[in-house]
C-alpha cells in the first residue's frame, strides 16, 4: 500500500518527499485505531509523538479556568497534531479525543528528523500549518481573555455620557462648593449693599431662588444618570468576580482530577510491580 493510499490527504504535509521516502516514513511510523469518544492523550501528559489522521476525526481542545471547552481544531483526514510536545519535549498542551472511529499514523521525533534531513524544505509545510494554528489561537485569546470592566465601559461611553459623568463629578467637588458660595455672596451683595450697581433681584431674591432650584434639578438628574451607569458597572464587576470564583473552583477541581489520575497510575504500576515480584518468587 502506498503512502498516498494510506494517507490520501497527508500528502500536503510531506508533498516535497519522494514517493519512496513517503512510503518509508509510513512504514517506520506505526498505525493505531481509536474508537469514538476514546481519549488519545490529555493535557499535561508527556508527548513524543506526532499523529496524522488517516480516517475519522479527532478533536483537539483545552478547557479554560471556568471548565468551558475551547475547541482548537478538529483534525480530519490528512491533518496532523501533537507536534508541539514532539518538538519541545514538554507535556501536552491540549487534549485529543476521537470524534468517531479513526485510524492514525504515529510518527516519532526520529522519523520526522530523518524526513527533514532528506528534504529540509519538508519542514516548511509543517511550519505553515503550525502558523495557521497559532493564528487561530490568537483569535481565541482575543475572544476569551478576561477584560477590564472599566475599560469596557469607557470604550462604550458616548460624548454625552462622558459630559454627564464630568458634571456629576464636578458638582461633588470642593471647587464647586467654593464657586457656588462666591456666586451667592456676590449676588446678595449686589442686590443688598449700596455699591452703585442697579438692583435686579431685590430681597427675597426670587430670581436667585428660581436659578438655584433649576440648578438643583439638573444636577440631581446628572447625578442619577451617573449613578445608574455606576450601578451597571458594579453589576458587571460582580459578574466578573463570580466568574473568577467559578474559575478558582474549577481549577481546584482540575487539580483534584490530576491528583486522582496520578494516584490511579501509581496504583496500577505498583500492582504490576507486585505481580512481577510474585512471579519471580
Amino acid at each position: 500500500m502506498s503512502f498516498d493510499d494510506q494517507m490520501p490527504n497527508a500528502v500536503g504535509l510531506f508533498e516535497l518527499l519522494a514517493e519512496d521516502e513517503r512510503r518509508m516514513l509510513a512504514e517506520t511510523g506505526g498505525t493505531m485505531n481509536l474508537k469514538a469518544n476514546q481519549c488519545l492523550f490529555q493535557i499535561g501528559e508527556p508527548g513524543g509523538t506526532l499523529y496524522v489522521v488517516n480516517s475519522g476525526a479527532v478533536e483537539i481542545y483545552i478547557k479554560d479556568n471556568a471548565g468551558q471547552k475551547i475547541l482548537l481544531k478538529t483534525a480530519t483526514g490528512g491533518d496532523f497534531f501533537g507536534e508541539v510536545s514532539l518538538f519541545d519535549g514538554r507535556p501536552r498542551t491540549a487534549t485529543a479525543v476521537a470524534v468517531s472511529d479513526c485510524e492514525l499514523l504515529a510518527l516519532s521525533r526520529a522519523n520526522l528528523l530523518d524526513a527533514f534531513r532528506r528534504n529540509p524544505e519538508t519542514a516548511v509545510g509543517m511550519l505553515a500549518a503550525m502558523g495557521g494554528m497559532l493564528r487561530a489561537s490568537d483569535k481565541l485569546l482575543q475572544t476569551n481573555v478576561a477584560r477590564n470592566v472599566n475599560d469596557m465601559m469607557d470604550n462604550k461611553m458616548s460624548a454625552l455620557e462622558r459630559a454627564t459623568d464630568w458634571v456629576a463629578w464636578f458638582s461633588g467637588s470642593l471647587l464647586f462648593v467654593a464657586l457656588t458660595a462666591v456666586w451667592f455672596a456676590v449676588w446678595i451683595m449686589i442686590n443688598t449693599l449700596p455699591l452703585g450697581i442697579p438692583v435686579f433681584d431685590p430681597f427675597p431674591f426670587g430670581l436667585l431662588t428660581m436659578i438655584v432650584s433649576l440648578e438643583a434639578i439638573f444636577l440631581s438628574c446628572f447625578v442619577l444618570i451617573s449613578q445608574n451607569r455606576q450601578a451597571v458597572k458594579d453589576h458587571l464587576r460582580s459578574d466578573v468576580e463570580y466568574n473568577v470564583n467559578i474559575k478558582a473552583e474549577m481549577e481546584i477541581a482540575h487539580l483534584h482530577e490530576k491528583t486522582d489520575r496520578i494516584n490511579e497510575q501509581m496504583l496500577e504500576k505498583l500492582a504490576l510491580v507486585e505481580r512481577l515480584l510474585t512471579e519471580k518468587i
